[in-house]
């Protein structure tokens, strides 16, 4: 049976990687939950916004595949930017939107593990001293409501190009929320934490750029593949990017890019029959 993931938080979650930066990911076994189906997965997968672009969940996907040949992946996308710690108690709407989704993709699939990101938006007022019991209700309430109360999750650090410039100027207190979230992955179990450090912004200062986006996402699947603590970059993250853009696509991977081509007016009727028939 197919292993899902879920992946809730905020905008770095859902990713705001420019799509143009990075080489595209097309792979029939990665499959993202839309409109309650399967489909074959395309950037961006997390269209909280119409900025939505390049998050971890691709490269994370890849390199599940590349370890797991026989086997499909599917990705529920349920992030939502700007949200604050708060709009994901128990019972909130995208806590519960999140749970019927899971719960949906657990017809045909199986939780195999919870991806979190999120804190930019709380890295203000104080709001880090109640960071860590608010986020232990929440992930506590999570997996009771999808009664698994062993699966994984990934927590994922901000990034230290925070409280500089851009929009990311009013983080402030973004390294307070990190040592939170690692005491929290620290101390419970089942929980794993992994560093951005020495990962980059867009030019608005709080977004992970396209590649730096990549890199998380095998950051992130070696913390759950290892089940450890990913505490320092990697040092195969060029490795794994580069045998990420180096695959040979299918033939019916081909067939579908070719499909969103003549979909999206770039090519004619007569060219998409070339290339399929």
């Amino acid at each position: 049976m197919m292993k899902s993931f879920l992946m809730i938080g905020q905008s770095n979650m859902a990713g705001r990687g420019f799509i143009h930066e990075v080489p595209p990911i097309y792979n029939e076994r990665i499959q993202m939950l839309r409109n309650g189906r399967w489909q074959m997965m395309t950037e961006p997968i997390n269209y909280d916004r119409p900025v939505s672009g390049i998050s971890l969940a691709g490269s994370f996907a890849d390199a599940w595949c590349r370890q797991n040949q026989e086997e499909v992946i599917g990705l529920i996308p349920c992030a939502e930017g700007g949200s604050v710690l708060d709009e994901w108690a128990a019972d909130e709407v995208l806590f519960r939107h999140a749970v019927t989704e899971a719960k949906f993709a657990m017809q045909s699939s199986d939780l195999a593990g919870i991806l979190w990101h999120q804190g930019e938006s709380d890295s203000i007022n104080g709001n880090y001293k109640v960071y860590y019991n608010k986020l232990l209700l929440i992930f506590d309430a999570l997996r009771k409501e999808l009664d698994a109360p062993d699966i994984p999750i990934i927590i994922g650090g901000l990034g230290d190009f925070l409280g500089k410039e851009g929009f990311g100027k009013n983080c402030t207190e973004y390294e307070y929320i990190n040592q939170e979230l690692q005491r929290f992955a620290f101390e419970q179990d089942n929980c794993y934490f992994v560093t951005a450090t020495g990962l980059t912004s867009n030019h608005d200062g709080i977004h992970f750029n396209s590649i730096s986006q990549r890199k998380f996402g095998i950051r992130y699947f070696d913390a759950f593949s290892n089940k450890h603590h990913v505490l320092k970059p990697l040092i195969n993250e060029d490795e794994s990017l580069s045998l990420l853009q180096s695959r040979t696509y299918t033939k019916t991977e081909k067939g579908y890019i070719k499909s969103m081509e003549f979909a999206m007016g770039k090519i004619s009727y007569d060219e998409f029959l070339s290339h399929v028939m």
